[in-house]
């Protein structure tokens, strides 16, 4: 069953399109199987997948936008550009 749940998740992971939908996938997935690991339960599975998911997708999210940086102009308005 396990290996069944760790195919699932890397066929997930292989069918994501942006990066933050892999680091989603692939944060859900780790998460999943520490979890279930960690507590012999379905239940810290599902805590595991919920955790590392979010994670992923910040991950994700911050490997979206590299070579961009915030800058603040004179008046303390903050604006996104290609880092210098």
């Amino acid at each position: 069953m396990k290996k069944i749940i760790v195919a699932i998740a890397l066929v997930g992971a292989l069918a994501s399109c942006t990066a933050t939908e892999k680091g989603t996938a692939i944060g859900a997935g780790t998460g999943a199987l520490i979890g279930g690991v960690a507590t012999h339960s379905w239940g810290g599975a599902a805590v595991g997948a919920v955790a590392g998911g979010v994670v992923g997708n910040l991950i994700g999210r911050s490997h979206e936008r590299s070579g961009y940086c915030i800058y603040r102009d004179r008046y303390g308005h903050r604006y996104e550009a290609r880092c210098r």
